[in-house]
């Protein structure tokens, strides 16, 4: 059932899709103004325990709890801003008076930007990585070149080594930086490593390590991602600019993308204006006490937020990118339309998504022996991402519940596509009957959608609460509506999203 397109999916009556957009739209504004009523209420108390921040405009004050996005704005005040801007017109000033030296240009210039930042330690702790990598990827065993990558992976997290390169920096943010820049290049030193090994002999070894240098100091990917494969690179920088398949001018294309980035970037900004969501759900006392249709906006302000931040933060990049012929991994997917693990994994992060599948998911045999195969596949692809994003507890909660809802989707795929079911089905529901039953079992898969990214982004103790809150204390008064509404948000993301996973 899980699997049918669109194009199967009988289409409802006009007045039904207008209701459910309606009490779509509906209840995230009112429990948004909900949570906004809330952070005033104890703005004094938020204030005091977590320093709220004057805000940009006069009277309000500003959350300043979400790391990542303080952390990447600083950074972008500071130079990031600026070193991106002169990417941008070395690579438009190189592509019209000297094509062929584009790529080399671009390299040397993406490797001055991180020494600049990073110091001549920090981007030698990056060398020293690409060297080892590149050296054990000689030997074309694709297990020892991944032996050897998890062990670079690893090393940030060895206490001598961490209490090494913390000395070399003034603050904890220029070390958290390395450590950025270390975790996303050991994923181009994986991608380089294996597609070396899969490889014919017939590529001379200088050649393939400009290339490595060239993909991993590319700027605009260089600290955050969006994560593209070292296949892709190197195949789409080869590529002319006639062959570029793009309409619209470069400029037109500019104005456009920058100004959707600037307007993602005062949305997110706004929100941390008036909800100080991070600040509460910082405290299990505050999600205790707030009022069931504020914590509803909880949750959906924490994921909302998350999304509008990786629009901005993988927005700038790969417009960049485009500009430079190459076609980075589509933006993030708006999470209120998604129902469904399968689909958040395939259309949140793009990037990340096809690098598990290349690397680890069809290696190890995938969906086509079998699905115990297929299970442990995904388990080890959950692992990975786990372990990458730093292996703390809330992140094994995190991956096991995905692990786990992937599994339960793809199960009911399976039970549903059987030829019993299929044919009780047939004959008992109408087209518009069954359209209506996918999107009621896909509000039960988004309730635990939900509740999995507020592990992750939250931590354990905010998931607990919630569960407690609605499905334990509130099974009868909470979870009714909200699962009434996540229909809603299931219908929607029927209607609007191409092809249902």
């Amino acid at each position: 059932m899980a699997s049918i397109s669109k194009a199967q999916l009988a289409p409802l009556p006009r007045t039904e899709v207008l209701v459910y957009w309606v009490l779509s739209l509906g209840s995230h504004l009112y429990s948004f103004y909900q949570l906004h009523r809330f952070s005033k209420e104890y703005e004094a108390g938020l204030e005091r325990e977590f320093q709220l921040e004057k805000g940009l405009v006069k009277g309000f004050k500003r959350d300043p709890l979400d790391f990542e996005w303080n952390f990447w704005t600083d950074w972008a005040k500071h130079s990031l801003l600026w070193t991106l801007i002169g990417h941008a017109v070395l690579s438009r000033l190189t592509s019209i008076f000297y094509p062929k030296l584009r790529v080399p240009a671009l390299a040397i210039y993406g490797f001055l930007a991180a020494s600049s930042v990073l110091g001549i330690k920090g981007v030698s702790v990056l060398l020293v990585h690409l060297g080892l990598s590149f050296s054990m990827a000689q030997l074309r065993k694709p297990a020892l070149s991944w032996a050897c990558n998890l062990l670079l992976l690893y090393t940030p997290h060895i206490k001598e080594l961490q209490d090494l390169q913390r000395g070399w920096y003034e603050s904890d943010e220029e070390h958290y930086l390395l450590l950025f820049s270390v975790a996303v290049c050991g994923l181009r030193f994986i991608s380089f490593s294996l597609e070396h090994c899969w490889s014919p002999e017939d590529h001379c070894s200088v050649v393939q390590l400009c290339w490595l240098f060239s993909y991993t100091f590319y700027h605009p990917f260089f600290y955050n991602g969006p994560i593209i494969t070292y296949k892709n690179y190197i195949e789409q920088m080869q590529k002319s600019t006639e062959e570029s398949n793009r309409d619209e001018s470069a400029l037109s294309y500019l104005v456009l993308r920058l100004g959707r980035i600037i307007l993602w970037w005062c949305i997110a900004e706004y929100m941390i204006h008036v909800m100080y969501m991070h600040s509460i759900q910082s405290n299990e006392t505050y999600i205790e006490i707030l009022p069931p249709w504020a914590l509803g906006g909880l949750a959906l302000a924490v994921v909302q937020f998350f999304y509008v931040k990786y629009l901005v933060l993988f927005g700038l990049p790969s417009m960049l990118a485009t500009l430079d012929e190459l076609v980075p991994p589509k933006l993030p997917r708006c999470v209120s339309i998604m129902y469904s693990f399968t689909g958040m994994w395939r259309h949140f992060d793009e990037g990340l998504y096809r690098w598990l599948i290349r690397y680890i998911y069809v290696p190890l045999g995938g969906s086509r022996h079998g699905p115990l195969c297929k299970m442990f596949s995904t388990g080890v692809a959950f692992g990975f991402v786990c372990l990458w994003h730093g292996g703390h507890d809330f992140l094994q909660y995190w991956a096991l519940m995905n692990w786990a809802g992937v599994l339960v989707e793809n199960t009911a795929k399976s039970l549903f596509a059987s030829t019993f079911i299929h044919s009780i089905v047939e004959q008992n529901f109408s087209a518009v009957m069954k359209r209506r039953c996918i999107a009621l079992v896909f509000a039960f898969s988004t309730a635990m959608l939900i509740l999995s990214n507020l592990v992750f982004l939250g931590g354990i103790h905010v998931g607990r609460i919630f569960w407690k809150r609605v499905f334990i204390h509130g099974w009868s008064t909470m979870a009714p509506p909200m699962l009434a509404f996540l229909y809603c948000y299931a219908q929607i993301g029927l209607e609007w999203t191409p092809h249902p996973p």
